[in-house]
């Protein structure tokens, strides 16, 4: 239960404390947006407004996701993901080739933010207009699951019944915490669910180059100079690649991307798989002007 007391000064210090918290919501949200300004984002304020009642009922993870796969997921722009989660029968070798239980969970997460995010601006719409009046706010089980999908540090304090004195302003600031912690994990669950293709073909990609390869490098620079070394490619899921200098790998279909960077200087190598994917061919140009052939066999499978 929440009970609001009414005064024209505690009315003040209430706004004070909202108006002073959304501009801190508004300027890390903007930080948070940089990120992702190549995409156009969501309304969430139409989004939360739209999905007002429901929000409030969330409490566990099944509900959640279907939250997410009829509604949340295709208002959001987030299609694909709402689609996948929704399929029957998937096997579970391509499930977890396709990520499942990692975009599910973050499908989980993004609508506990915005059920927290929702939550807070009722909270801070009891506090300014209904002075007086006791409201019940959340259900045990609802804070429970909300706890467990944040954590959101702020909300014991956003709910908090006010029993002596005028607590309005100390609400209103822990609503405002509340808004902020929702609308940052939003913002990550979202674009972590917009870049789930992109993890899945790296994913893809790092399973397919995945052994210990034979490289020779013929470069025409230095008079056909031409140097073997052996490279390891670790699993998909491993952190890092294991391989010095690999700052990034990209592999779509038969054609893979490799670029290098080592003392301020860069390499970029462009191949192609075949021989069932035994084999790579292709091409390197380096920052020193270096260019030339590369060739790769594979010596070794994959290991996990």
């Amino acid at each position: 239960m929440l009970t609001i007391i009414s005064s024209s000064r505690g009315r003040r210090a209430v706004w004070f404390s909202i108006i002073l918290f959304n501009l801190c919501l508004l300027s890390l949200s903007a930080h948070a947006a940089e990120d992702v300004a190549s995409s156009a984002l969501p309304d969430w304020s139409h989004i939360r407004e739209t999905n007002r009642e429901v929000l409030s009922r969330v409490e566990s993870d099944p509900v959640a996701l279907e939250v997410f796969i009829s509604q949340i997921g295709p208002g959001a722009a987030l299609n694909d993901a709402a689609a996948t989660l929704g399929a029957k029968g998937i096997p579970p070798k391509l499930a977890k080739e396709l990520l499942l239980p990692e975009i599910a969970k973050s499908a989980q997460r993004l609508v506990a933010a915005l059920a927290a995010w929702q939550l807070a601006d009722r909270v801070t719409r009891s506090v300014v207009d209904s002075p007086g009046q006791d409201a019940m706010i959340i259900s045990p089980s609802q804070r429970e699951w909300l706890m467990a999908n944040g954590p959101f540090p702020s909300l014991e304090e956003a709910v908090k019944p006010v029993s002596i004195g005028d607590n309005r302003a100390a609400t209103a600031v822990g609503a405002g915490r509340l808004a902020q912690e929702a609308g940052l994990q939003t913002m990550s669950e979202w674009w972590r669910l917009k870049t789930w293709r992109d993890r899945v073909r790296l994913a893809r990609g790092q399973s397919r180059l995945c052994g210990t390869w034979q490289w020779v490098i013929h470069n025409h620079q230095r008079h056909h100079e031409e140097r073997k070394l052996s490279l390891i490619f670790p699993p998909a899921g491993k952190d890092g690649t294991g391989i010095p200098g690999l700052s990034e790998l990209i592999v779509l279909g038969d054609a893979v991307y490799l670029r290098w960077e080592t003392d301020g200087k860069t390499q970029e190598d462009s191949l192609l798989f075949s021989k069932e994917g035994q084999r790579l061919e292709g091409t390197f140009l380096n920052s020193q002007g270096g260019w030339g052939s590369i060739s790769g066999k594979r010596t070794a499978s994959c290991t996990m």
